[in-house]
């Protein structure tokens, strides 16, 4: 992907949002990485898209496509995207050179706001005879693209359950594809983080009987022990039609980061419209989880440093 960031004036540096020269406004073009199109970032990140496009003057944002929370982050700090949805903990990860990020700290990934849930959904076809995670031993098992923050939930979540890759045959597959796998037969089951209901599982209700594998309290408890970002979560019964029950598992949460290169008032500019009532509404209406987004909540569990125009935005509301 191509930097998006193009200015109409030559020689002007900067993300500035209503810059003018005699006057005359500069168009800003600035790219949202978002996720995978069967996803809830996508569609999320394309109303949000609209949104700024429609009430910020001069700007022109669109939704991109992506692998989701680790590709993102890069894209933000090689200045390939200005805007991106990612995992929380992903988040912390980059931005504190931990985990898959390793000695090098992806520090212009700045908070913006959280989201709403990112819930961990273990799904299995029901004939398979899959109810807990340690039933995913010598099983075929879809895990996320590779380097994902699916990917890193799924390593996770096995290691409390005393399960490694060696002990799975493991599929490093992105959700929409790990479920047109799950449908052909080619694996026994997937991990999926996203918010729910999410559309490629919809989709698998639609020609198959499926479950979703359980986290017992016990092993919730110990991820939220080793790994802060995990909150034990109920995913109602009534989700999908084909469940038996309520289901247990953990989540992790959405947020939105932003370039340190942003300009502190375009930032300050586009939280404004994002929780405006008219942008809230958009949200709610394009995704039952576009309902989570509120200021009430916007900086619950923000795991890194926000961007100086988010700081001015939270501290005037």
């Amino acid at each position: 992907m191509k930097n998006p960031i193009r200015t109409l004036t030559a020689g002007i540096a900067g993300l500035g949002l209503a810059l003018s020269i005699g006057g005359a406004a500069m168009a800003q073009q600035v790219s949202l990485a978002t996720g995978g199109v069967s996803g809830v970032y996508y569609p999320l990140g394309g109303a949000m898209a609209e949104a700024w496009s429609a009430e910020v003057d001069g700007l022109t944002a669109t939704a991109e496509s992506t692998g989701a929370s680790v590709v993102n982050v890069r894209l933000i700090q090689g200045a390939e995207a200005e805007i991106a949805m990612v995992q929380n903990d992903i988040a912390y990860y980059a931005f504190n050179g931990d985990e898959m990020f390793e000695g090098e700290a992806l520090d212009k990934n700045l908070g913006l706001a959280m989201l709403y849930p990112e819930v961990i959904q273990i799904v299995t076809l029901a004939d398979r005879d899959i109810s807990t995670v340690d039933d995913l031993s010598g099983m075929r098992v879809a895990v996320g693209a590779p380097g994902s923050g699916t990917e890193a939930n799924a390593r996770q979540i096995l290691g409390v359950h005393g399960i490694s890759y060696d002990d799975i045959n493991e599929q490093f597959l992105p959700f929409g594809e790990a479920v047109d796998a799950l449908r052909d037969g080619s694996i026994d089951a997937a991990f999926l983080t996203a918010g729910i209901p999410t559309a490629a599982v919809i989709d698998l209700d639609a020609t198959h009987d499926f479950a979703l594998v359980s986290i017992s309290s016990d092993r919730a408890a110990e991820l939220e022990d080793q790994y802060p970002f995990y909150t034990a979560f109920t995913i109602p019964g009534d989700t999908y039609g084909d469940l038996e029950g309520d289901v247990e598992t953990v989540t992790v949460q959405a947020m939105l980061v932003v370039s340190a290169d942003m300009d502190a008032d375009v930032v300050e500019n586009m939280l404004s419209i994002l929780f405006d009532d008219a942008t809230l509404e958009r949200l709610c209406d394009t995704h039952v989880r576009g309902c989570d987004v509120s200021l009430d909540t916007a900086l619950d569990g923000m795991p890194i440093d926000l961007h100086p125009g988010a700081e001015a935005f939270y501290n005037n509301n």
